[in-house]
C-alpha cells in the first residue's frame, strides 16, 4: 500500500467496496457459524489504530477490484491485453518477440530495448530462457471454491471475520474468505475432498443459508524460485521469479517490491546513465527476499498441515468443550499470530548490493533507523505529508541535520547533474542521520553524518558504476 500510495492509487484501492465496518479477525472454527476454536482480534479497517511504522495500513483488495484500477492507471499500451507470447530471440541491443493477438489471431511483432516476463508460475519466458526453477517442496493440489452467500454475514453479526480457519477433521482445515466483505466467498479445500462443491461449502458451513457456487477450479502450489533472474536483456518478475505457499500473504508483496525495484533500473538504461551493474543488482536484492519469503510461507502452511484434529472437538458436550479448549491453547502456542501479523517480513528486509554503500549497521529497529539497503523509514513531515512521498522518481537527498554542509549539497547534487542522474533534495528534520540517499525504489543507498568528499564517487556506486 505505500507503493501504491506512491503510484496516486491508494485511496483508490481502499475506496475498491471493502466495508470499513467488516471485522479483521482470524477466527479458527469447526464450521462457519459452529465452534469457534481460537481468535485473533484486530477490529475493523474503521476502527483499527493507526500504525506507527506507515502512513498507509494494510488493504483488503481482491483480485477483481484491484487488477482493473492498475489496468487504468497504466493506461492503454501498444500491445493489446490478450495477446499470447510465441517466441522471442535477443542479442546484444534488442529483444525481437513473436505474440499472437487473441482477440483475432493476427500475428504481432514487436522489438523492444527488454523484456521482462511477467507471465506466472509457468512461465513461458523462463522455459524459453532454459532457466532452472527447481521445486523446494512436494507440489501440493487444492480447490478453491468460488461461491455467493447472500445472507450469511447478516447471519454471522459482529463475530464474523474475514478469514476463518476450518479445524473439521478430516479433510476440512484450509481457510474460508470473504472475499469482497459483503456476499462473495471461496472455501480452499484439498484436491483429495471428492464432494461436490456445494456438499463442500454445506459442511464448512454451519448456518442454514443460500449459497450459489460460481466456480470449483483445481490450482497447484509449488514453491520455486528460479537459479536467476536475468539472462541478457531478458529479466523476470513476479510469479515467474518465485511462487510460495499463500500462507501469511507473502506473494503479492513479493511481486510488487519485484516492480518497484526493477521498474527504475531499466528505465535508468533508457535514459542513458546506469551503470553496468545497475540491472543485475536486481536480481541480488529481489532473490534473497523471495528465499526468505518462501521460507516464512512454508513455515505458515506446514502450522496448519501438522496440526492435528480430533474428532471430539465436534461434539456438544463437556468433552468436545475440554477438546476445543486444548486445540486453543494448541494454536496460540504455535504461533499464528506470525501469519497475520509480521510487518518485519514487509518492511523490514535489506538489500546488499554493489550499488548500496555498506554501512557497520548490524542491530537496528526497521521501523525507526536508517540503514544501507533498508526502506528508508516512513516519517511524518506534516499533517497528511510523510517522509515516504519524498521518493519515487528519481534518488533523494534527505539533509536531517540543523546546519547543513551547504557546498557539499551542492557539490552531490553537481555531481549527479553531470552524470544525468535525476536528484531531490529536502531539508527536514527526518532522520537520525544528518544526510540520507534514498533510491526511487525508497530503498536507502547511502546515509551517513557528512557528506562524502568524492561525491561523484558516491554517484557512479549508486548508479551501478561507470560506463
Amino acid at each position: 500500500m505505500e507503493l501504491m500510495r506512491r503510484w496516486g492509487l491508494a485511496e483508490r484501492i481502499r475506496g475498491a467496496g471493502r466495508p470499513g465496518d467488516h471485522p479483521l479477525d482470524i477466527a479458527w472454527v469447526t464450521a462457519v457459524g459452529g465452534h469457534e476454536i481460537h481468535r485473533l482480534d484486530f477490529g475493523t479497517t474503521d476502527t483499527r489504530p493507526a500504525p506507527p511504522c506507515t502512513p498507509e495500513p494494510e488493504q483488503v483488495c481482491p483480485q477483481h477490484w484491484l487488477l482493473p484500477l492498475l489496468a487504468e492507471a497504466v493506461g492503454p499500451g501498444v500491445l493489446p491485453r490478450e495477446c499470447r507470447l510465441e517466441s522471442f530471440v535477443q542479442d546484444d541491443d534488442q529483444v525481437r518477440a513473436t505474440a499472437t493477438d487473441l482477440s483475432d489471431g493476427r500475428r504481432l511483432h514487436v522489438n523492444a530495448r527488454y523484456l521482462v516476463g511477467c507471465d506466472g508460475a509457468a512461465s513461458r519466458v523462463r522455459a524459453a530462457l532454459l532457466i532452472a526453477a527447481p521445486t523446494r517442496r512436494r507440489t501440493r493440489v487444492f480447490r478453491n471454491i468460488l461461491f455467493r452467500a447472500p445472507r450469511l454475514r447478516e447471519q454471522l453479526g459482529p463475530g464474523g471475520a474475514p478469514v476463518y480457519f476450518l479445524t473439521q477433521p478430516p479433510d476440512l482445515r484450509y481457510p474460508l474468505r470473504a472475499m469482497d466483505g459483503r456476499d462473495l466467498y471461496r472455501l480452499t479445500v484439498g484436491d483429495h475432498t471428492s464432494c461436490d462443491a456445494l456438499s463442500a461449502v454445506r459442511s464448512a458451513i454451519a448456518l442454514e443459508t443460500s449459497i450459489e457456487v460460481l466456480s470449483d477450479n483445481v490450482w497447484h502450489l509449488t514453491h520455486r524460485v528460479p537459479e536467476r533472474y536475468r539472462q541478457g536483456r531478458v529479466l523476470l518478475a513476479g510469479d515467474a521469479a518465485h511462487t510460495l505457499s499463500p500462507s501469511g500473504g507473502f506473494g503479492m508483496n513479493t511481486g510488487i517490491a519485484n516492480a518497484a525495484d526493477l521498474g527504475w533500473k531499466p528505465a535508468a538504461e533508457l535514459a542513458g546513465w546506469a551503470g553496468p551493474t545497475l540491472l543485475d543488482s536486481y536480481e541480488q536484492e529481489r532473490r534473497p527476499v523471495a528465499e526468505h519469503s518462501l521460507a516464512e510461507a512454508d513455515g505458515n502452511l506446514r502450522r496448519t498441515l501438522d496440526r492435528r484434529l480430533p474428532t471430539e472437538i465436534l461434539l456438544d458436550t463437556a468433552q468436545g468443550a475440554r477438546a476445543r479448549t486444548e486445540l486453543a491453547r494448541g494454536i496460540e502456542r504455535s504461533g499464528v499470530r506470525r501469519e497475520f501479523e509480521v510487518p518485519d517480513m514487509h518492511f523490514g528486509y535489506r538489500y546488499a548490493s554493489p550499488v548500496i554503500v555498506p554501512d557497520d549497521v548490524t542491530e537496528y529497529d526497521w521501523c525507526a533507523d536508517l540503514v544501507a539497503g533498508g526502506r528508508a523509514p516512513h516519517v511524518w513531515l506534516g499533517p497528511g505529508s510523510s517522509s515516504l512521498d519524498l521518493f519515487g522518481s528519481g534518488f533523494h537527498l534527505v539533509a536531517s541535520g540543523s546546519h547543513p554542509d551547504l557546498p557539499g549539497l551542492e557539490a552531490v547534487a553537481r555531481a549527479f547533474e553531470v552524470r544525468r542522474v535525476p536528484l531531490g533534495l529536502t531539508r527536514a528534520p527526518a532522520y537520525r542521520s544528518s544526510y540520507a540517499l534514498v533510491r526511487p525504489d525508497g530503498h536507502v543507498a547511502w546515509h551517513g553524518a557528512e557528506l562524502p568528499v568524492d561525491a561523484g564517487g558516491l554517484v557512479d556506486v549508486v548508479r551501478g558504476g561507470r560506463r
